[in-house]
């Protein structure tokens, strides 16, 4: 079959003379839909390579590029198999795109011409196809190709298209031995922050965990071992059940009843941490979607669950719902925040979020280091207005999934500096499964991607994570 040539079918729309129109001519639109309704998977691959361009190249969010409401809206028209398939090429192509960019890079040693830049969006969700995913390699390379003809300005590529896709199946082997977590797949910028936190080890190690796919870690109301039988997973050392499943969560034993709510192994740890009961006032900060407010209920606390996103609120109190507990809800502002004092705060601070680059890998591409400063400003803000809320000798758990120490060990040593009537409450290795490694010197919880180590990937790793726990002196 000749790649290159335009497919013949009595269907294609023609122009007045009869010849086939070409998309980019006369009936251009007419002509894309037709060539996307003959060729199965052709619209998942063009959503795909839409929703990188707006991730790389316009720091959209995964989650908010495949939410219903999502602008510019990528999806419409696609049965929930191409969402699927989308959503696969797009997140295998965010977690390798290093090693995907260097091998394209040479392939195409003078790049793309300017005015079909965005080709390289066509090409990098092929690349994810050809080299990490379950996909035949003429499938890959035939739907790109006819991807670039459906436009007049990069039809004359096709060609390009083809050989370099054709040229980067022959190198596979070779690609995949030279990849490297850290320095391909991982930001420059993050690599060298990285090494210099954790050494060339532990950096090495966060790097390949970011690359395996995310567990599933359920927080269950009660007893572990019944659950992990029922839904054929383990119970952690941290008391969370971890599944290996890819039947939709709703269809999952217990969802329906409110028996269980995902939440990874290592972000339901803080709540555990502020050791509240029945009668306990307890305020959770960043409240949203509310996994920690839950853990908070569920142990009888009276819960005060606050964020400053309306919408955000709604899903929390959708999932309280179904899991038949109550908080009282408040949209507002941490910082302006006016209450009553609370027997114990939990400070779920926005951040970074590089921890969760395995789960989100999108963070990877879409954070700068410049956004550092702001949050941490933020950050500071929010301790100070919970040592304002506290009672005296109340708790306060302050964590971040960010594994920048700027977020972490050095906000809390800031805010200790800067008030004395602050003492920080160090939180026993028991407390957290004793799970090896994640207790610092100072009793602060760090969690790394590379924590809890399993022989299968899919039962390995923890978010990275960062808790301290705080008291106001009496």
């Amino acid at each position: 079959m000749n790649l290159n040539a335009p497919p013949r079918r009595p269907d294609r729309p023609r122009n007045r003379s009869g010849a086939l129109n070409r998309p980019g001519q006369g009936g251009s639109a007419e002509a894309a839909r037709l060539e996307a309704e003959h060729h199965p998977g052709l619209p998942a691959r063009l959503a795909a390579a839409a929703i990188l361009g707006d991730i790389i190249g316009k720091s959209h969010s995964l989650e908010e590029c495949f939410s219903p409401g999502a602008i510019p809206a990528r999806l419409g028209g696609l049965d929930a198999r191409d969402v699927a398939l989308a959503r696969s090429i797009v997140t295998v192509a965010l977690r390798r795109l290093g090693t995907i960019r260097a091998a394209l890079g040479e392939l195409l040693e003078k790049g793309l011409p300017r005015q079909v830049a965005h080709l390289e969006w066509t090409l990098i969700a092929a690349a994810a196809q050809v080299l990490f995913l379950d996909v035949p390699d003429h499938a890959a390379v035939d739907l790109a190709v006819r991807a670039t003809r459906l436009e007049s300005k990069t039809a004359p590529f096709a060609g390009l298209i083809n050989g370099v896709l054709r040229n980067l199946a022959r190198g596979r082997e070779k690609i995949l031995a030279e990849s490297d977590p850290l320095d391909l797949d991982t930001p420059a910028w993050l690599a060298a922050r990285w090494r210099k936190t954790y050494g060339e080890e532990l950096a090495r190690a966060i790097a390949a965990a970011n690359r395996d796919e995310p567990t599933l870690d359920l927080t269950v109301k009660s007893d572990p071992a019944l659950w992990a039988q029922r839904l054929g997973g383990i119970v952690l050392p941290t008391g969370s059940v971890r599944l290996i499943t890819h039947t939709s969560i709703a269809e999952l034993d217990g969802y329906a009843d409110g028996e269980w709510w995902v939440q990874d192994a290592a972000a339901a740890l803080p709540a555990r941490l502020l050791g509240v009961g029945p009668g306990v006032s307890a305020a959770d900060f960043c409240a949203a979607p509310g996994g920690k407010a839950a853990q908070l209920a569920e142990l009888g606390a009276d819960v005060t669950a606050i964020d400053r996103s309306a919408e955000r609120l709604k899903r929390l109190a959708a999932n309280f719902q179904r899991l038949k507990l109550h908080a009282d809800v408040i949209v507002a502002d941490i910082v302006g925040l006016k209450a009553q004092p609370f027997d114990a705060i939990l400070i779920d601070a926005p951040c970074l979020s590089t921890g969760t680059i395995r789960r989100h890998p999108d963070i990877a591409w879409t954070k700068k280091p410049t956004d550092i400063a702001a949050l941490v400003a933020v950050q500071a803000r929010m301790l100070d207005k919970a040592v304002e809320l506290v009672k005296p000798r109340g708790a306060i758990v302050y964590c971040t999934c960010s594994l920048e120490p700027e977020e972490g060990e050095m906000q809390v040593a800031a805010l200790l500096r800067r008030n004395p009537d602050v003492i920080r409450w160090p939180i026993a290795p028991a407390e957290v499964g004793d799970v090896a490694g994640v207790i610092n010197e100072n009793g602060e919880l760090r969690t790394l991607p590379c924590h809890l180590p399993a022989a299968d990937p899919r039962l390995s790793g923890l978010d990275g994570f960062f808790a301290a726990r705080l008291s106001r002196r009496g």
